[in-house]
C-alpha cells in the first residue's frame, strides 16, 4: 500500500515488513515480541538502524514507551474472533512465502 505524505508529496510504502501482528494470539504476545515490534517501529520512524551515542538515550526511551503503549493496546483490545494459533499462522506464512518465492533450498 502506498500513501502520499501531505505537505511533502513523498510516497510512503506500507508498514515495515518486520513488524508482525501481535494481537489475538494464544498464547498472547510475549514481552520480547512487543519489544521487538517497538524497536522495529522506532528504527523505521527514526531512519536509524542503530542510534549514535548522542541519540542512544532518546532512542531507547522511545522504544520503551512504544513497547509500553503497545502492551496496553494489546491488553485492552476487544476482539470477538477466537484467538489464532501460532503454529497454524506460521504454516500459512510459509505457504505464502513458497507460493511467492518457490520452495526453500535444502
Amino acid at each position: 500500500m502506498a500513501l502520499t505524505s501531505p505537505g511533502t508529496g513523498a510516497t510512503l510504502v506500507g508498514m515495515c515488513r518486520n513488524i508482525r501482528t501481535l494481537s489475538n494470539f494464544d498464547p498472547p504476545a510475549t514481552g520480547d515480541e512487543v519489544h521487538a515490534a517497538a524497536l522495529q517501529y522506532v528504527r523505521k520512524v527514526s531512519g536509524q538502524q542503530a542510534p549514535s551515542a548522542a541519540n542512544r538515550e532518546v532512542f531507547d526511551r522511545a522504544v520503551a514507551e512504544v513497547a509500553h503503549l503497545t502492551r496496553h493496546l494489546l491488553d485492552d483490545l476487544v476482539i470477538a474472533a477466537p484467538p489464532r494459533d501460532r503454529a497454524v499462522e506460521a504454516q500459512k506464512a510459509r505457504a505464502r512465502s513458497e507460493a511467492r518465492f518457490g520452495p526453500r533450498a535444502s
